[in-house]
């Protein structure tokens, strides 16, 4: 019997996208034969909808409606826009690597200030030699559609033994509206490495804009990092990222995520402890208002002995704002002595706020120490009634118990400059709000 799949308007609108791009896709022949068996893979999957178990919350079928044209290479007042946009969003000190619109931007980024200690190579030029960076196995729609559309990114190695004085900042920058972009970075960290990586996604004055980004890290033996992600995109985008983390030994690793934008956003980390006496610290700060969907899923694989693993979310929810958040830990049969400890807590501060928390555990060895906790509530209105009777506004009260309530997962941040940076911008959130 023939069988044939019956594509949906998203689908033919994404198959239709392919063929238009392919021809200005960057790679050899054999990337683009990666491309195409990466599309394939897209097309036989289609968009992920809620009755895939790891996307039951977020459907994109229905929550995206409709995917858009491929964003052209920024011109000259894509790139002026974009310049103003660094100076708003850089951090202070940072050495910065600017993407505009899928596209990495020379002129506004910080190559030579990487010295000896960093080498950096874009993507595209990558692509032209070596397909090696598209062959992400995965059964991911998403994913899967990102190889196969992938422009530009950046392809950052750390030397050993590295210690960088400044943090490595990777800005996305959206110029264009209604357009989609596809973008793949790789950050490989060298053994004993001290460093700090963040990413920032923000626009300069585009909207209703997509983006489908993936990023690839490995971290060497021995290294000390802390990745920290921003997204900060206009209220009516869409940003799904897709991140691939593997740690070595004796690594100590701090990632923190704070999504503060989008329409519809989705953090999926996949996070692969594979050398012994390394430590995880997974953090993270949702604050959602009017429809907003955030969603951060999160994959952390114990695979040897040894091995110390804490998360901590919180998320803020307001008007009809929508919270997600799915943690899995696995414990592969070797990796006895695991300590593994998950929770996230969700605030509600209005009657059709709404958060989905599903914690989860895979043990399959016997000598270990795990456990995970979920809660959704609203404000304690005993603590509220205290702060009013004192004086304080109705939203100025409740902006000191929001700001008490993310505070435990912000302060995860070492750094104390970057701390205050992410601090403001939960202040600024918090402003709007009001």
């Amino acid at each position: 019997m023939n069988v044939a799949v019956a594509k949906t308007g998203n689908g033919r609108a994404v198959s239709d996208l392919f063929a238009s791009a392919e021809g200005r896709l960057p790679g050899s022949p054999s990337v683009i034969a990666a491309r195409r068996e990466a599309f394939e893979t897209y097309e036989r999957l289609g968009l992920p909808h809620r009755r895939i178990e790891e996307w039951k919350y977020t459907d994109l079928r229905a929550l995206v409606g409709e995917v858009l044209p491929l964003a052209a290479a920024p011109d000259s007042a894509a790139l002026k826009r974009a310049a103003d946009a660094v100076k708003a969003h850089a951090i202070a000190g940072a050495r910065k690597l600017v993407l505009v619109d899928g596209v990495f931007a020379a002129d506004l980024s910080d190559v030579k200030a990487l010295g000896s200690e960093a080498s950096l190579k874009t993507l595209r030029d990558t692509l032209e030699k070596d397909a090696g960076l598209l062959n992400t196995a995965s059964t991911d729609a998403v994913i899967a559609l990102n190889a196969a559309l992938a422009t530009d990114g950046v392809v950052l190695s750390i030397a050993d033994g590295a210690q960088l004085s400044a943090p490595i900042q990777i800005i996305h920058i959206a110029t264009a509206a209604s357009t989609s972009t596809f973008t793949r970075s790789q950050v490989a960290i060298g053994k004993g490495v001290r460093a700090t990586i963040v990413e920032s996604f923000v626009a300069a004055g585009a909207k209703a804009y997509q983006v489908n980004d993936a990023v690839l890290v490995t971290v060497g033996d021995g290294a000390d990092v802390a990745h920290i992600r921003l997204m900060d995109d206009a209220p009516d985008a869409v940003n799904v990222t897709s991140q691939f983390v593997t740690v070595g030994a004796n690594v100590k690793l701090n990632f923190f995520n704070m999504t503060t934008g989008a329409a519809v956003s989705r953090l999926q980390g996949f996070i692969t402890l594979a050398g012994e006496g390394s430590e995880l610290s997974a953090n993270g700060v949702n604050l959602l208002q009017k429809t907003e969907h955030g969603d951060t899923t999160l994959l952390v694989d114990h695979a040897v002995p040894n091995c110390v693993s804490r998360e901590t979310f919180r998320a803020v929810i307001d008007d009809r704002g929508h919270s997600v958040f799915q943690g899995r830990i696995i414990v592969r049969p070797d990796a006895q002595k695991t300590d593994g400890k998950m929770m996230t807590r969700a605030l509600l501060l209005s009657d059709e706020a709404e958060a989905d928390n599903k914690p989860e555990l895979e043990i399959f060895a016997d000598d270990v120490s795990c456990g995970h906790g979920a809660t959704a509530g609203a404000l304690d209105e005993s603590l509220l009634f205290y702060l009013k009777a004192r004086g304080l506004p109705e939203k100025q009260a409740q902006a000191l118990l929001i700001q008490a309530f993310v505070g435990e997962a912000i302060e995860q941040i070492a750094d104390d400059g970057l701390r205050e940076y992410v601090i403001g911008i939960a202040e600024r959130w918090l402003e709007r709000r009001s």
